[in-house]
């Protein structure tokens, strides 16, 4: 029986809007691309989440992958409100569970930086009964010991709790320590398979 619905944030109860954050500051099509292959989609992006780098060493990483575009990468990322954007159905969803019995906690890939400046998109933090952003614990998914510290922190059994991810492979991670695990597309997609499990 499932009692443990676990969430990761970006792209299931928030937007990761980076390219529309990115077109937001003015830059064309092209350079959007060209700033997310330096950034956003390298390696180093895992780093921001874990937490061990500050800001500054990240970046020098960020313009070693395209030095030409110095300038660009640091005006895309002296200020990062408006990348991550709350979605809707966040808190309604989230207290309709927490109604139905179920604990309601978070697992999720986060850097300080998006903590303290996209602020507004995590509202409905208060609102779980707990969880893990990975810039605290210094690991990040699909890692198996960032998995096992939420389970050991909040007693959690394996075979009682659903994790739902927009990331197949953080959901393989989940599912290779007999955590259940849903691969989120969309919110009705992710409701039809939580009544498979058991979740009305």
């Amino acid at each position: 029986m499932i009692r443990n619905i676990v969430f990761d944030i970006g792209n299931v109860l928030t937007d990761f809007r980076w390219r529309e954050f990115l077109q937001d500051k003015g830059f064309d099509d092209d350079m959007v691309d060209r700033i997310a292959r330096a950034s956003i989609m390298s390696p180093f992006w895992e780093e921001f989440d874990r937490g061990d780098w500050d800001e500054e060493r990240l970046l020098q990483e960020f313009i070693k992958n395209d030095p030409e575009i110095e300038k660009e990468l640091r005006m895309a990322f002296k200020q990062v409100n408006g990348m991550v954007t709350l979605r809707d159905y966040a808190i309604p969803w989230i207290e309709e569970l927490k109604g139905k019995g179920y604990r309601v906690l978070y697992l999720s890939n986060f850097s300080y930086k998006a903590y303290v400046e996209c602020a507004d998109a995590l509202v409905f933090l208060p609102y779980m009964d707990g969880g893990i952003l990975s810039y605290r614990e210094r690991l990040v998914k699909p890692y198996p010991e960032i998995y096992r510290l939420l389970m050991d922190r909040y007693s959690l059994q394996p075979e009682e709790t659903v994790f739902l991810d927009d990331t197949l492979k953080n959901v393989e991670a989940a599912r290779a320590l007999g955590i259940c695990g849903i691969h989120f597309k969309s919110k009705e997609q992710a409701c039809r398979e939580l009544e498979e499990l058991g979740v009305r």
